[in-house]
């Protein structure tokens, strides 16, 4: 089961922002908001789960520690990250799911996702194809909320099925996407 956002809701929360909003804004109703959605739609498929949220270098983790997977990433826009990429870490992740697949950033390494928990099994043609758009959208603007919510089918598999990618701000039009993976 899979909860959908309503956008409508979204956009009556987001008004009640002020410009630039902060990250306290944002955590004071929409993302729990959020939160909600993703987890009822992943305890009803998952009865065995121990989910934890975990802060790391600013950005908030979602990841089932049992199924040793991640659920879901956010974080509030601040630019462009410029520190070089951590490519020798990125290489020493796991990587089983053949060609086709990448080592996804929930949160992108260009808004300063870092690797080991943001690194998810993505399908290549999505992480360097529409995935970027709102990515790029998100780094250049600041005070923007950017998340991925990871959706597994049933079982252990800790390949993704799909992914939702978001963007908010007040005042702009919500942006959700979904992704098939």
């Amino acid at each position: 089961m899979s909860v959908v956002i309503d956008k409508n809701k979204l956009s009556s929360m987001l008004g009640l922002l002020t410009v630039p909003p902060s990250y306290n804004d944002y955590a004071e109703a929409i993302i729990p908001y959020l939160l909600d959605n993703w987890l009822v739609g992943y305890r009803s498929n998952f009865i065995d789960h121990e989910i934890v949220q975990v802060d790391c270098g600013g950005f908030q983790y979602l990841f089932d520690v049992i199924n040793e997977r991640l659920i879901s990433a956010w974080g509030v826009s601040y630019g462009k990250n410029t520190d070089p990429r951590p490519a020798s870490r990125m290489k020493g992740h796991p990587l089983s799911n053949g060609p086709l697949y990448h080592r996804g950033h929930a949160i992108p390494h260009t808004l300063g996702g870092g690797v080991d928990i943001n690194l998810v099994p993505q399908l290549g043609s999505i992480n360097i194809g529409d995935f970027r758009l709102l990515e790029k959208r998100a780094v250049k603007t600041k005070g923007s909320l950017y998340f991925s919510h990871w959706v597994y089918s049933s079982g252990s598999n800790q390949t993704p099925q799909y992914v939702e990618q978001g963007f908010l701000y007040p005042g702009q039009f919500i942006e959700i996407k979904n992704y098939s993976n």
